[in-house]
């Protein structure tokens, strides 16, 4: 990375400055660097193919939609659907089979990318994702771009009011909603709470907050039941089923291999089967004496808990619908347990597959690159060797045929911490993926 501010002409000083006036160091706090992480100095073939991606990851969407509705019809295997809607009320499940929402996507697709040796690493898949707000304040301040608060209008056609609903769960980014709010037209544009009754006739509506919290906001259930009678619209739509990470562990399974196949395209599947690390679903079912989990040599999920610790290259997940799926809660990495911790992770997952669902999937090492942030107290740029998280936005159109690239946000944390995410001793940065 370079030093200096000849991205944006602007300085840490004033960067820091910005954002603390928007609010939006408010509730967050992370390092302030210098320049815009310029992604082709790393990796040109990757900088280039990040803003081709969204199509992938839109018809990704469809398939996995598709797969779900198949398996509730009998056309694909039931155990599918049965998945997919562990420990969800059955209210939700009904609403999100619901015709009106049969073939509604999400509008943002948000792929968190660990840059790898290799190239990059999709580890989760976001379809309700923080740092819209704060990516586009920063894109303006590093890059002088708007890309970003063109990509978020872009989810609310013609003039009619828009409500940004944040739930108390993700109040600590309702600075970044207000940001929006403020900057797309106050006027248009509000952000309210779970408990408003502030949403006129024909209103669009961005639901910022997850599907689990559904009982903390008085005006969820009521939102859902006015856009299926079409009185409002409604983003993203309240459908559990595709905010769950055991679609990255199916993308794998063998017997799935032709759907994939047949819904991705040949070109997508290969291209999606070499992002995503290899992943498994930790099912307690038990193999017949024979059967063993590919790649990993066993027959009993059991058999994990004896592993080494080099052996415990792994991540255990919780697929979605809990208050543990987002963010860093619910991410245990095998390697950085020690063995009795480790045990207690994947008894935890064997024990609680019925309600909340595991994800096992291959921990992606980041690649080192170089660190820099301005120290404010008087010490001046600060460099050390990093580990980085991409985390590129897409925006998807009204008839969900084409997701555009608008920009994407770095996260850089010091090399020896194992999850990257946006800690004290974080870097954020805008991406640049032109020279």
């Amino acid at each position: 990375m370079n030093t200096g501010t000849e991205n944006g002409g602007v300085s840490p000083e004033k960067i820091h400055e910005v954002l603390l006036r928007e609010g939006l160091l408010s509730a967050h706090h992370w390092r302030i660097a210098p320049q815009a992480l310029n992604l082709a100095e790393y990796d040109y073939r990757l900088a280039a193919q990040i803003p081709k991606w969204g199509r992938i990851l839109l018809q990704f969407y469809r398939a996995c939609n598709r797969l779900y509705f198949l398996s509730t019809e009998g056309k694909m295997p039931g155990w599918i659907a049965e998945l997919a809607d562990a420990g969800k009320p059955q209210w939700l499940i009904e609403l999100q089979r619901h015709p009106f929402f049969r073939n509604v996507l999400p509008r943002v697709i948000r792929p968190d990318l660990i840059l790898t040796e290799e190239g990059a690493a999709l580890t989760e898949l976001d379809s309700v994702p923080g740092g819209i707000g704060l990516t586009a304040c920063m894109q303006k301040l590093y890059l002088n771009g708007e890309e970003m608060l063109r990509g978020f209008a872009s989810l609310f056609p013609g003039e009619g009011a828009v409500r940004i609903v944040v739930s108390r769960e993700s109040e600590s980014y309702r600075p970044e909603m207000e940001y929006l709010a403020r900057k797309l037209g106050s006027e248009r544009f509000r952000v309210v709470d779970e408990s408003s009754e502030d949403f006129p006739q024909g209103c669009q509506v961005y639901r910022f907050f997850e599907l689990f919290d559904w009982e903390q906001l008085p005006c969820a259930r009521k939102l859902f039941e006015r856009a299926v009678r079409g009185e409002i619209t409604l983003t993203p739509p309240p459908k559990p089923v595709l905010e769950e990470k055991l679609f990255l562990g199916l993308l794998w399974n063998r017997t799935l291999r032709d759907f994939w196949h047949r819904e991705l395209g040949a070109a997508f599947f290969e291209q999606m089967l070499n992002l995503v690390p290899r992943s498994w679903i930790l099912d307690p079912t038990p193999l017949p004496p024979h059967g063993e989990y590919p790649q990993l040599g066993i027959h009993d999920w059991n058999e994990l808990k004896n592993f080494t610790q080099s052996q415990r290259a792994l991540v255990l997940k919780v697929s979605g619908f809990s208050e543990l799926a987002w963010g860093s809660r619910g991410v245990w990495i095998g390697n950085d347990l020690s063995a009795d911790q480790w045990a207690q992770a994947v008894d935890k997952a064997l024990n609680q597959f019925k309600r909340s669902p595991r994800i096992l999937m291959k921990f992606a090492h980041g690649k080192k690159i170089p660190m820099e942030w301005y120290d404010f107290d008087g010490k001046g740029l600060r460099k050390e060797q990093g580990r980085v998280r991409l985390c590129p936005y897409y925006f998807v159109n009204s008839s969900w045929t084409r997701a555009e690239y608008a920009g994407g946000l770095a996260t850089l944390c010091p090399a020896d911490k194992k999850i990257i995410h946006g800690m004290n001793d974080a870097v954020l940065i805008p991406i640049q993926t032109e020279k």
